[in-house]
């Protein structure tokens, strides 16, 4: 079952600003670069759906935009962004749940696989995996351990307290670039954030499924 953001959507980007400054928002807008114009854009887990505006800045125009949000409330915030000249189909459901047809050029994934169990994780990766164009990029950015020990202290404070608010299942952070080595993706460009505990990653899809 997915975690629901309902709870926070009211504050969770004014949350994410006091504890990290302006490194969450700072991984995101890294990625949006990748985004060549004229494309098909799925962004999973797209939370108060301020990367729309960003994205709007950058290509004022000619994405076809698929956005997926499980919360109703950052959804609802979503849609009162200004996304430029791009189309826009915003889904309010858990992305397992979603049956999309038509590859994709690109999937973003903001902090998203931090909210999953490693075997929930797993299921979420290969159900977007399928929804992508072969040669297709897929832009992640998330949290991880690199030996600090501030890193484990803050995730795990992070872990109590969305699982008490939002009802994520995660109690520690799944592997995800060994997922990405597994379905023959390639890193093409990558950059880390907040003393290294957020990475930014663009994989490109290599394999043919």
């Amino acid at each position: 079952m997915s975690a629901n953001f309902n709870n926070a959507a009211w504050f969770y980007d004014r949350l994410s600003r006091l504890v990290y400054g302006k490194a969450l928002v700072d991984a995101q807008r890294f990625l949006l670069k990748f985004i060549p114009p004229d494309t098909g854009v799925l962004i999973v887990g797209g939370g108060t759906g301020w990367i729309l505006q960003e994205l709007a800045e950058l290509r004022p125009g000619g994405l076809q935009i698929t956005y997926i949000e499980v919360s109703a409330k950052m959804t609802a915030l979503s849609k009162s962004r200004n996304a430029g000249d791009n189309k826009v189909i915003f889904i309010n459901d858990a992305v397992e749940n979603v049956k999309l047809t038509g590859g994709y050029d690109v999937v973003i994934t903001p902090f998203l696989f931090d909210n999953f169990t490693e075997a929930t994780f797993q299921k979420v990766f290969v159900h977007i995996h399928t929804f992508l164009k072969p040669g297709a990029l897929w832009l992640n950015c998330d949290f991880r351990l690199t030996g600090k020990w501030w890193q484990w202290i803050l995730l795990k404070s992070m872990f109590q307290f969305f699982r008490i608010v939002c009802g994520i299942e995660a109690s520690d952070l799944p592997d995800i670039e060994k997922r990405f080595s597994q379905f023959q993706y390639k890193e093409i460009a990558g950059q880390a954030f907040f003393g290294e505990f957020i990475s930014s990653q663009v994989f490109k899809k290599t394999a043919p499924v």
